[in-house]
């Protein structure tokens, strides 16, 4: 898979996902939402700055984890002979997005194992962004979203082993930020129309396909770096 196509895979698994965002942030964004004072929630267009700054913040604290983690991967690939590391850690993401594909569309729930993992260092910045409430100022949402982008999640974990692969720092946060703009669409719209979108893409037809797509994704990833030659070959 090229980088470019990374990247656009990236932002799909992160569409896609919209439905695992619901449960996981909608909660969140609706306490959010409902913490900002009247005369802003009332109206859409006094509201959209604070939910932009959320997400502004949110997003960049996964293109800094995805630069860490794209750092790793390169100091990985770095210390092996670096072709079959890359394949090694291409079909590790691969495996990684089957096993998103098959969480999102509810058949199997072993990334939750990874989201109670997570929560030791959410115990840690949790409480920073109590103080930044209640929300004033887009300059408080921004930086109640850049503690949000560490709450632990099975889904961005997942991408997140996704981005040791992606040959990096650089490559890891930009696949990181694709992620993130995916995720826009859906988290955007639960701050102006929770109820309705919420019940709808609960459905199991919903997630069932968004889950579907993303294993598919992570079998066609497996698949290319199976068949790649082997190192030294050509």
């Amino acid at each position: 898979m090229t980088q470019e196509a990374g990247y656009l895979a990236a932002f799909l698994v992160g569409l896609m996902g919209g439905v695992h965002c619901v449960g996981m942030c909608g909660g969140i964004v609706g306490a959010l939402t409902l913490g900002l004072p009247e005369s802003v929630r009332d109206r859409v267009g006094a509201m959209m700055p604070y939910l932009i700054a959320y997400n502004v913040g949110r997003i960049a604290s996964y293109s800094v984890a995805g630069a860490l983690m794209g750092g790793v991967g390169l100091l990985a690939a770095n210390a092996a002979a670096l072709r079959e590391a890359q394949l090694v850690l291409q079909v590790v993401a691969g495996l990684f997005m089957v096993a998103l594909g098959l969480y999102l569309g509810g058949w199997w729930q072993g990334l939750a194992q990874l989201e109670r993992a997570g929560g030791v260092l959410w115990r840690r910045i949790e409480p920073i962004g109590r103080r930044l409430m209640p929300v004033k100022t887009p300059w408080q949402a921004l930086g109640l979203g850049l503690i949000w982008g560490w709450l632990p999640c099975g889904l961005v974990y997942s991408v997140l082993v996704w981005a040791i692969a992606a040959g990096g720092m650089a490559e890891g946060a930009l696949l990181m930020a694709s992620f993130g703009l995916g995720t826009l669409p859906m988290l955007l719209g639960m701050g102006v129309f929770a109820a309705t979108l919420a019940t709808q893409v609960r459905r199991p037809l919903w997630r069932g396909l968004a889950g579907g797509l993303v294993v598919v994704f992570g079998l066609y990833t497996v698949g290319v770096a199976m068949v790649a030659p082997p190192p030294g070959a050509g």
